[in-house]
């Protein structure tokens, strides 16, 4: 069984291992996935532009990152392995309006996370958030709109079986090299199987990043997020490293980071890895 078991972590891991590291990638950290930028690019370089658009999660640049998240100490002394897939659309809506949709689909794979006879591996429960925001951003950039939870999840240990919607918000600023913001949403459950428990879960995440003349990005945010039904908190802090480069003619940006979970429930994580790998496809 542990063999198995960690012979699927390693796949989940090469995704992003393998994948050329010349550099280190954008952390979701920044905004908790890779973004898209309203109004005019920053000042600075092109390679820089483009590392701070993705500081932002409603600017507006395609992006596909790929994110692995390990995290340790759960449970029976667990381990578990997130990949997740984050493809991010922004989609014009007449001449004033960008609607940026960002899709958060998760891999799973976890060896007695949630105590023993846990073990799971599958796909979990699939979240999608539409931000409108003006194409005039100025000042405060700023995005708002619905968030809805499909059930999509494989197995009962990395799902709810519920359908989720509520609303979801971004607020940041951009002051030269520097990105600071917020992004939340809160879910309640809307349909779903009755023998599985109601969700009402907020996600708050504070993010700053630094992003320097060679688009390395420096990153560190929380992931706030609280279980109203449970009354328990999970607060992962994390702290990342990122760098813009190309692969060919692929605009990328790879990168890794760690993680301390500041506040966790009985039995929860203690702490973890993050590595990212990003296709970029900007505007030409």
């Amino acid at each position: 069984m542990q063999t198995g078991y960690h012979r699927k972590i390693a796949c989940l891991a090469a995704l992003v291992a393998m994948a050329p590291l010349p550099a280190i990638a954008q952390d979701a950290g920044s905004p908790a996935a890779p973004a898209i930028t309203s109004g005019p690019p920053p000042a600075g370089g092109s390679d820089q532009d483009l590392a701070l658009q993705l500081s932002n999660p409603v600017a507006s640049l395609i992006s596909v990152p790929f994110q692995e998240n390990l995290d340790f100490g759960a449970g029976d002394d667990g381990i578990k392995s997130t990949l997740n897939i984050q493809p991010v659309v922004p989609i014009s809506v007449g001449k004033d309006w960008n609607m940026i949709v960002r899709t958060i689909v998760p891999v799973v794979a976890q060896n007695s996370y949630q105590g023993p006879g846990t073990d799971a591996f599958g796909l979990g429960d699939i979240t999608q958030s539409f931000f409108f925001s003006p194409k005039a951003n100025k000042g405060i950039i700023w995005g708002v709109g619905p968030a809805i939870l499909y059930p999509s999840a494989t197995d009962r240990y990395l799902g709810g079986d519920k359908w989720g919607a509520g609303p979801t918000v971004v607020l940041l600023k951009q002051m030269g090299q520097n990105t600071v913001g917020f992004l939340g949403n809160h879910i309640w459950s809307i349909a779903g199987k009755d023998d599985r428990s109601d969700v009402s879960a907020s996600f708050m995440q504070p993010f700053f990043s630094h992003t320097t003349s060679h688009a390395t990005t420096y990153g560190i945010n929380a992931e706030a997020a609280y279980d109203w039904k449970g009354k328990d908190w999970l607060v992962p802090v994390n702290l990342t490293v990122t760098q813009l480069t190309k692969v060919g003619d692929q605009a990328v940006q790879v990168g890794l980071g760690g993680k301390y979970y500041a506040v966790s429930p009985d039995g929860g994580p203690e702490w973890g890895i993050r590595m990212i790998f990003t296709l970029l496809f900007p505007k030409k």
